[in-house]
């Protein structure tokens, strides 16, 4: 993750075609996120935005996908302000944490 301004870019794993849509943790320097929808026609980019967004408490259209929408390995621009930032990073960094009793 890393600040730009007063956003966000966050390097992001995707799993498209997962059994349900998770925040599955960490994966090296990504955010491994699972998303049912297929790889198709922009379906799993807008699963992700969803998603993020849900977890985040922001409106879809704060996210944006500015690099890899064919590429599982994306880059997501959360767009915000200076004061939003710092709570979105501790937001994300709780989504990061392991979660009790359960591999991934």
């Amino acid at each position: 993750m890393s600040v730009r301004g007063d956003d966000i870019e966050l390097r992001v794993k995707a799993v498209p075609g997962a059994k349900c849509d998770e925040i599955a943790g960490a994966l090296g320097d990504r955010l491994k996120v699972r998303v049912a929808q297929p790889a198709e026609g922009g379906r799993a980019n807008e699963a992700i935005r969803e998603l993020l967004a849900s977890r985040l408490g922001l409106a879809v259209r704060e996210i944006e996908i500015v690099q890899g929408a064919t590429n599982p390995q994306k880059t997501v621009r959360i767009c915000g302000n200076a004061a939003q930032a710092e709570r979105l990073a501790v937001r994300l960094s709780e989504c990061n944490a392991p979660r009790e009793g359960g591999a991934r």
